[in-house]
C-alpha cells in the first residue's frame, strides 16, 4: 500500500482543532470548533466546500 503525505509548513497553520461528528439515522451533525467559526467568520447559512482526496484527506473551504 502506498501512503502519501501532504507536507504542511507549521508557519502556515493558524489552528488545529478536533470536532465531533455524529451520524444518527438520516441526520448528520458536525460540530465546528468556535475558533474555526471565528477565523472563517462563519454565519448561519454560510456554505462550506468539502474536498475528499483518494487518500482520505479532507479539506474544508468557506465558499464566498
Amino acid at each position: 500500500m502506498l501512503v502519501a503525505f501532504i507536507k504542511i509548513e507549521l508557519d502556515d497553520v493558524r489552528c488545529i482543532k478536533e470536532a465531533a461528528i455524529t451520524i444518527r439515522g438520516s441526520r448528520r451533525r458536525i460540530t465546528v470548533p468556535s475558533e474555526v467559526v471565528e477565523i472563517l467568520d462563519l454565519e448561519n447559512g454560510d456554505k462550506l466546500r468539502w474536498i475528499v482526496l483518494n487518500d482520505g484527506t479532507v479539506t474544508i473551504h468557506k465558499i464566498n
